[in-house]
């Protein structure tokens, strides 16, 4: 998604709302980071304005609700459901408290395991 998203008379650039979930993704256990999930989908994807940079693809329906695709990759030794479903709460409550805008769907795909260093 390319265009920008509005809640409540405000007016909020894409890229803004990526930063903000992948602060708060990123600050969950078990992640070790939110990314793209390789080169060749950052480009087709950029292709399609769908603008994922950092992993992180937005859509919009017509009722004003989103849908957020959200690629990790988490350290090992994590389960992998419990991490997802914590991503999947806290950019739900994160958008809806800090934009105001209500999530449909989020989608978490694990695209990668990390050895911690």
């Amino acid at each position: 998604m390319h265009e920008n998203l509005i809640s409540e008379g405000l007016t909020i650039a894409p890229g803004v709302v990526e930063t903000i979930v992948s602060l708060a993704v990123g600050q969950i256990d078990g992640v070790a980071q939110v990314k793209a999930p390789n080169l060749q989908d950052s480009f087709m994807s950029a292709l399609n304005k769908k603008h994922p940079a950092q992993g992180i693809i937005i859509m919009a329906d017509d009722d004003g609700r989103i849908s957020i695709a959200v690629h990790v990759q988490i350290y090992y030794g994590f389960q992998l459901q419990e991490v997802a479903e914590q991503i999947r709460l806290v950019v739900a409550e994160t958008m809806q408290g800090q934009v105001g805008i209500e999530v449909a769907q989020v989608d978490v795909f694990v695209d990668g395991i990390q050895f911690p260093e």
